[in-house]
């Protein structure tokens, strides 16, 4: 799967780990950065990769910064996004399952890379179940 991949400074060394993780499970992740510690203005990062994700090129999309509050609301002023801040797998689940998640976000503060790399295969791995969810993503996507 066509993954966009972003972060800030604060989630660069997560950032770098899972983009060695998405492309040993065979995903193709494109990494619109940050390239560096340096400090820098996370809304840019996250606004290249939720676009490429709105657009369709990306299905899914990964953003990282220090505590994922910063990313998730960037992501989601962008129509066609539904980024999810994610913490454990109940979140993974809950986020695609009921809410359709097409970015997920994590606070590199608060989660180490392995658990990270656990949560991200969960969260490719699950469907969204349509029905009733269906419905109030729809209900989402009309708000202006």
């Amino acid at each position: 799967m066509r993954i966009a991949v972003g972060s800030d400074h604060g989630g660069f060394k997560l950032k770098t780990e899972l983009l060695k993780f998405l492309k040993a499970s065979g995903h193709r992740p494109r990494d619109f950065g940050t390239f560096s510690e340096e400090s820098c203005d996370y809304p840019v990062f996250a606004a290249a990769a939720a676009k490429a994700v709105a657009s369709g090129r990306f299905p899914r999309g990964v953003l990282i910064c220090r505590t994922g509050i910063g990313m998730v609301i960037a992501a989601n002023k962008v129509r066609g996004v539904r980024a999810a801040v994610i913490h454990d797998e109940a979140c993974a689940v809950s986020s695609r399952k009921h809410n359709d998640s097409n970015i997920a976000v994590f606070g590199s503060r608060f989660i180490k890379p392995d658990k990270a790399k656990k949560i991200l295969k969960i969260w490719l791995k699950t469907r969204a179940a349509g029905g009733r969810h269906r419905r109030r993503v729809s209900q989402i996507e009309r708000i202006k």
